[in-house]
């Protein structure tokens, strides 16, 4: 497995896929490598679940950490098509985390929970020893709605189109910017541009506006491994093959140029906030151009074929092996 991240996929179906204790009838979809969430059927209601570390930036100011993390907590179960409803919340915090920066970080996170109709229903919230900056506990999402609005991450199906919203490289752009900018040789323009897609990385709204507009088939936000991995696993999950044009995928302003200056590249590297969907070839102009109505970068960038693996350009790719923004990450604040 890789040294930082997710484990691979090899040590997943090794060790956790076979022990995931009680075999219950009410687990609709269960843990699968490169799955975002779980379902479970409650009385004929879909219940989504997913969890997710709680990571907290002090550098981004602590409101702002505080909606960057739950923006990535809750895309998990936006992807399913529910919409995140409830929140639990199990901060282990640094010693050094003032009451002050509480209160700060939890306006920042409650804020951004209440402006998507997300209540918060239960939590843990102390200080450890031995806890440091930037992973400071975890949290579950949970959406309650109606099976038939359940958009299955394997459902990809030959005759689709793919849709990319926000494309690659936005989380990585925005973050190295503002941790890193006096590290980085960009001009202070560049810098500018690029610390503003941190304000991308949300995706419940971009999710919402897509199962509104269209047929979306299967649904998948690029986090680790970014928009290659995400894309890798979509085809894989669902059996089916991938084409896709490189020149078709939207970037954001800012991120070839803080991609370049760290040595990345941007379809590798973590993408929060950048969703990949299948579309039903008819509805996929419709959902690109609703994407775009509120404001993110969106177009139909290929399609789903029979067969298996993801073509760009002609050209087989496979998963990165890791995800090269740790190391990157790893070296910049070794410089500090």
């Amino acid at each position: 497995m890789s040294d930082l991240g997710k484990i691979d996929r090899a040590l997943f179906d090794e060790v956790i896929y076979p022990n995931l204790g009680a075999d219950r009838a009410d687990v609709v979809l269960g843990p699968r490598h490169g799955v975002d969430f779980g379902v479970l059927d409650v009385g004929g209601r879909a219940v989504v679940l997913a969890s997710d570390p709680v990571s907290v930036l002090p550098e981004l100011g602590f409101e702002r950490a505080g909606r960057f993390a739950l923006d990535v907590v809750l895309a998990d179960v936006a992807v399913s098509g529910i919409p995140p409803t409830h929140l639990t919340v199990s901060l282990t915090l640094p010693p050094a985390m003032t009451d002050d920066e509480l209160a700060r970080l939890w306006r920042g996170l409650a804020g951004r929970a209440g402006d998507l109709g997300v209540s918060v229903a239960a939590g843990h919230t102390a200080r450890y020893a031995g806890i440091d900056y930037s992973w400071v506990g975890g949290a579950t999402a949970i959406g309650v709605g109606d099976r038939d609005d359940l958009v299955r991450p394997d459902g990809a199906r030959p005759g689709d189109a793919l849709v990319v919203a926000t494309g690659p490289g936005a989380e990585v752009a925005g973050l190295f910017a503002t941790l890193f900018g006096d590290r980085l040789d960009l001009a202070a323009d560049e810098l500018a541009v690029a610390r503003d897609r941190l304000d991308d990385t949300g995706a419940v709204r971009d999710a919402r506006t897509a199962v509104e507009a269209g047929r979306v088939t299967a649904m998948h936000d690029a986090t680790e491994g970014g928009l290659q991995g995400a894309l890798c696993e979509m085809a894989g999950g669902a059996g089916v093959r991938f084409e896709v044009e490189r020149a078709a995928v939207p970037v954001a302003d800012g991120v070839r140029e803080v991609c370049a200056a760290i040595g990345v590249d941007p379809w590798h590297v973590t993408s929060a906030g950048s969703l990949v969907l299948s579309v039903a070839a008819d509805d996929a102009d419709a959902v690109a151009a609703a994407l775009r109505d509120r404001g993110t970068p969106a177009a139909v960038v290929g399609s789903v074929r029979d067969g298996e693996g993801v073509y760009v350009d002609g050209e087989r790719v496979d998963p990165p092996e890791a995800d090269p923004s740790w190391a990157a990450f790893a070296d910049l604040a070794g410089r500090g």
